[in-house]
């Protein structure tokens, strides 16, 4: 098979992949066959330019690597262990850059071609991307919303814990304290039978006590291990925020693409237009003064802005007729 005959073949497999082929156009009403065809036509043009910027990249890359190739026993003797005397040295590092260069430069060139391949596929396949990202990021944000709610629930029940784990103590406190309070008031007025009741209540307390500071220490343990669940939430919570400025941020910057292949389209169609105005003011001897201030700016890979000049080179396409049929 002649190198043609398969990129014809794996051009017609990427169109039918992404929803070109004739039988699905055939099938739609007119009007949404007419925008059908439109955009396959530029689904197909990025193919072609994948395609042809894929070759030139690899051709680059081949280059580079046959450059290595006969970079790589120079290198091994710069930074080998063996003595090499100054004119030995000086040599081989003279051999080392006189390649160097060359494969730097075949590596640069290759990486810019590379970016314009990724974006060009990102431009074909933005509409699946781009479901893949709002998907991930809904996702993200309802496990954020789901921890947090976990989170809400658990500060909860932290907060009762910790009450009640204050208030038990305090009461228990108290309780032994007026027992005590009771015995002294007791033995102060002579009360015998008061200062046996007090002697009892005295001792109840305590006990009381003893089990209270038990239960408050179970409590605490319950309370550290609350507030070590929360500090997982958090992370967790942390991680799930990540995620979704990354996504998004990633789907603003698929966003930003497509949003200036778009525009450029606009401004091309908008260019035609006005290069018709163009015409016809010329035909009719008036001046451009409004459009001799137009400046369109092209956006993505080119810094470049339309002006009059190629309103004007544009202008000469049309005819009269060209004109008239509005």
């Amino acid at each position: 098979m002649n190198e043609f005959q398969a990129s014809t073949e794996r051009h017609a497999l990427l169109t039918s992949e992404v929803g070109c082929s004739e039988a699905i156009l055939l099938s739609l009403p007119n009007s949404d066959s007419t925008l059908a065809a439109a955009n396959c036509e530029k689904k197909q043009r990025l193919i072609d330019e994948i395609d042809q910027l894929t070759t030139r990249r690899d051709k680059y890359l081949r280059a580079a690597e046959e450059q290595y190739a006969e970079m790589a026993p120079l290198e091994a003797l710069l930074e080998g262990d063996e003595e090499l005397d100054a004119n030995r040295l000086r040599e081989v590092r003279t051999e080392y850059n006189t390649l160097k260069r060359p494969y730097d430069s075949n590596k640069h060139h290759a990486w810019i071609l590379d970016a314009q391949i990724t974006r060009r596929e990102q431009l074909l396949n933005h509409e699946t991307l781009m479901a893949g990202y709002t998907d991930s990021i809904a996702n993200w944000k309802a496990d954020e919303l789901e921890l947090n709610e976990k989170r809400d629930s658990l500060s909860t029940r932290l907060v009762q814990v910790q009450q009640q784990a204050e208030e038990d103590m305090a009461k228990a406190r108290q309780a032994e304290t007026d027992a005590a309070t009771a015995y002294a008031q007791a033995v102060a007025w002579g009360d015998t039978e008061g200062e046996k009741n007090a002697n009892t209540d005295a001792q109840k307390a305590a006990k009381n006590l003893a089990t209270a500071i038990e239960h408050n220490r179970r409590q605490h343990l319950i309370i550290n291990a609350l507030e070590q669940e929360l500090v997982i939430v958090d992370q967790h919570i942390a991680e799930a925020q990540r995620e979704h400025i990354a996504i998004q941020r990633t789907a603003l910057l698929l966003a930003e693409k497509v949003l200036e292949e778009q525009w450029n389209e606009k401004a091309q169609a908008l260019m035609e237009m006005g290069a018709k105005l163009w015409a016809a003011q010329r035909l009719l001897g008036g001046e451009h003064l409004s459009l001799m201030k137009l400046v369109l700016p092209k956006e993505g890979e080119d810094f470049h802005s339309w002006n009059w000049h190629e309103l004007a080179d544009r202008s000469g396409q049309y005819s009269v007729l060209d004109i008239l049929s509005l």
